[in-house]
């Protein structure tokens, strides 16, 4: 779906397609447990979200270099300037990288290449967000924001992605504390598999401006009120729902029931190499499963836009809202 729109909840790393995969695994000799790419994307069935972890990480193996960082971002923003987006706010993962031993500059300078000219090549403007993993130590989380520090104007915020069971935010208070003090914009992912009280801890313990997923917060009304007062808004990510057994068919998803409740909610790919889908992809996903009408389908463009970090440039988000609104279907 070509409606003009931003994605601000992306995985960098999940947008790893097998092709790609294994073109890097040959390029730096690393070899893969799969005998092609039909094999690999069979792998792509999920149980839960740890289940799809397990590969996530183990596919990173490909990525050394910054040559392999940039064609990375670059086949995104390729495939996302096909699907509408205009602006992309992107996480990475350098915990993920720097245990194998590939430096957080290559990670991040490799990014940037790609990034840096993004909207000329591709027509899309771009942010980058560092991720911090919730299954790893907050010293570690520490660390790798220390070993940020040399690169923070390639960063605009920090979030906490990874497996969230058993990992609530408020383990993570000092390095957000950190973040906010050097200026950094603060998201994390919350309420996915989380029960709500994560997503009161991510906005009152580690003030967050965004809840990424936040799909459990209909379970208290309480909160719904808090996040619509304070337009506070969610990236939601409705196939990866389905694929991580959190939402058992499209069709059941609460992305109606949230948007008439009054929340400020966005549609996101989240993972789209392994989870069936792009942006665009999930508009139109989304559009036929939950009957969403033209004007449901700008209203969660718009949203895109106005829950985009785009403080610095007010006239670009101008523009972009204008592209939504004369877009015609």
């Amino acid at each position: 779906m070509h409606l003009p729109k931003a994605e601000l909840h992306l995985h960098i790393e999940g947008t790893l397609e097998p092709e790609l995969a294994f073109a890097l695994a040959e390029r730096n000799g690393v070899k893969l447990p799969h005998a092609d790419t039909e094999e690999l994307r069979r792998a792509y069935l999920f149980d839960d979200l740890q289940s799809f972890l397990d590969l996530y990480y183990a596919l990173m193996a490909v990525l050394r270099t910054e040559e392999d960082f940039e064609e990375l971002a670059d086949a995104y923003l390729a495939r996302a300037a096909q699907q509408g987006v205009r602006h992309a706010e992107i996480f990475f993962d350098p915990q993920a990288h720097t245990a194998r031993g590939v430096p957080i500059a290559t990670v991040i300078e490799g990014l940037a290449r790609a990034l840096d000219r993004g909207e000329e090549r591709h027509g899309i403007s771009t942010r980058l967000i560092m991720c911090f993993l919730r299954d790893e130590t907050a010293e570690s989380a520490l660390a790798t924001l220390a070993d940020a520090k040399p690169h923070l104007h390639r960063i605009a915020a920090v979030g906490l992605d990874s497996a969230e069971v058993g990992h609530p935010p408020s383990k993570f208070r000092e390095v957000y504390e950190e973040a906010a003090a050097l200026g950094l914009r603060r998201v994390a992912h919350a309420g996915e598999e989380g029960p709500p009280a994560y997503i009161w801890e991510a906005l009152d313990i580690l003030g967050v401006e965004r809840v990424d997923h936040g799909l459990r917060s209909m379970e208290d009304p309480e909160l719904v009120e808090r996040l619509v007062r304070d337009r506070v808004p969610l990236t939601l990510c409705p196939l990866s729902n389905v694929r991580l057994r959190t939402i058992d068919i499209l069709e059941q998803h609460p992305l109606r029931e949230m948007m008439a409740a009054g929340l400020l909610v966005t549609v996101n790919s989240d993972d789209p190499a392994y989870f069936g889908g792009y942006v665009g992809d999930t508009f139109h996903a989304v559009h036929e499963a939950l009957g969403l009408d033209q004007e449901q389908l700008r209203e969660l463009a718009r949203n895109s836009f106005l829950a985009a970090f785009l403080d610095d440039d007010e006239e670009r988000r101008a523009r972009y809202l204008a592209e939504v609104d004369a877009h015609v279907f």
